[in-house]
């Protein structure tokens, strides 16, 4: 079968197409991160726009890389959600218009469940069942995955999620949207332990995650420092909190494998 995969959630236009001989056979990818750093963050409106303007260039560019034709198509897969609303309109609106006109089945496929399965792609692909960890922009969860469809939620973020604590970390060291990059970079350069910040329910039984509390203690430490903030202080702060998520992520997941009897992360 020859599959066409459409991604519209929030930010990028992304198009695939994939055989289940063959594996990837195809893809292109538009990103909308400079468009939205003006801002500092994900205007909806703008991203539903932009998908409107990419979606069928990047569509004939696979076709194209491919040398295939939309008639060898035999489905359709989309991102149905979660996801900004107009975003994803954008691409559903095109891969049941493709489904309606060819006259080929459109799955439309739950967002989270992407990123749990993308792993089966690898070449060294996990065996059921495993423990997932979901870190993005907006979720921070931990799953078991015992089979296709068969998953169960073990904990998840009470608030901001990891990537929400990133972004705004970085603006409150002065640097703009996407944050993670930005305070990567600079943990890479920073001390470790020369600033303390909390680990939110590190110590906690369950295995749900809290991050608004680590974004606030970031804010308060750079209220204190004096101004301007020095190359210095930025770069351990930005280590203190990777510190930070990293051993919260990394704790919590063992945690998982401990409580499940599960061997594969």
């Amino acid at each position: 079968m020859l599959i066409l995969g459409i991604e519209s959630s929030c930010d990028e236009t992304g198009v695939a197409l994939y055989g289940t001989d063959k594996g990837l056979i195809a893809d292109a990818l538009h990103t909308q991160i400079e468009m939205h750093r003006l801002y500092g963050g994900v205007v909806p409106e703008l991203a539903s726009r932009d998908h409107i303007r990419r979606i069928i260039p990047l569509l004939n560019e696979v076709m194209k890389k491919a040398g295939k034709t939309p008639q060898d198509l035999d489905a359709v897969a989309v991102t149905e959600g979660p996801g900004l609303a107009g975003a994803l309109l954008v691409g559903n609106s095109v891969a049941y218009g493709i489904g309606l006109a060819l006259d080929i089945p459109v799955v439309g496929i739950h967002h989270l469940e992407g990123h749990l399965l993308s792993s089966l792609l690898a070449d060294d692909k996990p065996s059921f069942p495993f423990i997932a960890l979901l870190v993005s922009g907006g979720h921070t969860q931990i799953m078991e995955v015992r089979a296709l469809g068969d998953y169960e939620l073990l904990g998840e973020t009470l608030d901001d999620a990891a990537g929400e604590a990133f972004d705004k970390t970085a603006q409150a060291l002065g640097y703009s949207y996407p944050g993670g990059p930005a305070v990567s970079a600079l943990a890479e350069k920073g001390t470790p332990g020369a600033i303390e910040l909390p680990r939110p329910l590190i110590h906690a039984p369950n295995l749900d995650f809290s991050f608004s509390g680590l974004k606030t203690a970031v804010m308060n430490t750079v209220r204190k420092e004096p101004k301007p903030l020095s190359q210095e202080f930025k770069n351990n702060l930005a280590r203190a909190f990777v510190d930070s998520v990293t051993d919260v992520l990394v704790t919590k997941c063992l945690k998982a494998l401990k409580k499940t009897g599960n061997k594969s992360l």
